[in-house]
């Protein structure tokens, strides 16, 4: 089956837009050094219309993941898939129709200078061989959609950052495609034009039901787009699921630092200082509680002290929201006892409250000899 076929026909998608299985890639040494891995035994499926997230640190693999995706690197081992394309086994020619059905959008634009903003959203268009009637009609239409309707002849050093990557992405979507990619299309950007772009996005993916992959070190804007997350780390990928688990119940290491700023799960700098791994007498248990769809949360501390005697302080929290629904972390302290932690989570846990010993905090007067 053609490229161009399954992209025409979009009941022929599969559950999964997008498929890794078992990837690798490797890149050869280079000036007498080893061997780089990239990526290992790569396993990860993109629902048709979802909008994933891929999140990690800087060297974790995340672009090499991203641009495996349109072809533009090739596997070591294992297969890709988009539709029913096998990515990593199509020739060239057979690449350049794919990656007319997988727009990319890039973190500093790429936009021609010597074109205005219309003749830049044109280009893909004049690659491929479209009409002029219909590409001026389909960039008018795509820049109204972008929100530029009236930036047609500006050139790219007479718009702003967002405008520009206004540009961009209407050029992602000139030729149609099923997936977008974006790699830190927002990082250059400032706070209040990132969520206009990323409302945007969102919108996009809303009306026009496409597929999104997205990769960011910034945590906010996979919170506020992403329906689904993938963790990646050293080459592989480490956790993946919804949004709102990644980012209520992280559960590997890498996923809870990413997010500790993010979600609340981190503590403030002097606290954190003060905060040991061991428990000694006279010590304040340091435990943290996640609540999700739950009206108030700090409601429960109420109801602990009253039926069970454990009064808590609380250290540190943040209540929020993610796809709709409201999630909080809070850090209490605990009084000194020797089941008093146990008792608490017990409690917590039998009212649908997950949590988490952080540590312990020194005792009151030895904190004040400390300080």
């Amino acid at each position: 089956m053609s490229v161009s076929s399954i992209c025409d026909r979009p009941d022929a998608a599969p559950e999964a837009l997008i498929r890794f299985e078992a990837v690798s890639k490797t890149y050869p040494p280079r000036h007498n050094g080893p061997a780089v891995a990239a990526l290992e035994g790569i396993d990860l499926s993109v629902p048709t219309g979802s909008i994933l997230g891929i999140i990690g640190r800087s060297g974790a693999g995340k672009s090499t993941l991203i641009r495996l995706i349109n072809g533009l690197e090739r596997p070591s081992s294992g297969r890709i898939w988009v539709g029913d394309a096998e990515v990593s086994a199509l020739r060239e020619r057979e690449l350049r129709a794919l990656r007319a059905r997988v727009g990319m959008i890039f973190q500093h634009f790429n936009l021609l200078s010597s074109r205005d903003a219309a003749g830049n959203v044109a280009l893909p268009l004049e690659l491929a061989g479209w009409a002029p009637a219909a590409i001026r009609a389909r960039v008018g239409e795509l820049l109204a959609l972008v929100g530029l309707g009236d930036q047609a002849g500006r050139y790219p050093a007479e718009l702003s950052g967002g405008q520009k990557q206004r540009v961009g992405i209407a050029r992602a979507l000139a030729t149609r495609p099923q997936v977008l990619l974006s790699d830190e299309a927002t990082s250059a950007l400032d706070p209040e034009t990132t969520r206009s772009i990323l409302a945007l996005l969102r919108r996009i993916n809303r009306d026009l039901g496409l597929t999104i992959v997205l990769i960011t070190h910034e945590m906010s804007v996979v919170r506020a787009v992403a329906d689904r997350v993938a963790v990646i780390e050293h080459g592989a990928i480490v956790e993946q699921g919804s949004a709102f688990t990644i980012f209520t119940r992280p559960q590997a290491g890498i996923t809870r630092s990413l997010l500790a700023g993010e979600m609340g799960h981190g503590l403030p700098p002097a606290l954190d200082a003060r905060i040991g791994a061991e428990a000694r007498p006279g010590a304040t248990v340091a435990l943290r509680i996640a609540f999700a769809d739950a009206p108030d949360g700090t409601a429960i501390l109420a109801r602990l002290a009253r039926e069970t005697g454990i009064e808590a302080a609380i250290l540190a929290g943040t209540v929020d929201e993610i796809g709709g629904r409201p999630f909080g972390s809070l850090a209490i302290g605990l009084p000194p006892g020797p089941d008093v932690a146990a008792r608490a989570r017990a409690y917590l846990a039998n009212h649908g409250f997950e949590s988490q010993v952080l540590g312990y905090l020194p005792p009151a007067q030895e904190a004040s000899r400390v300080a």
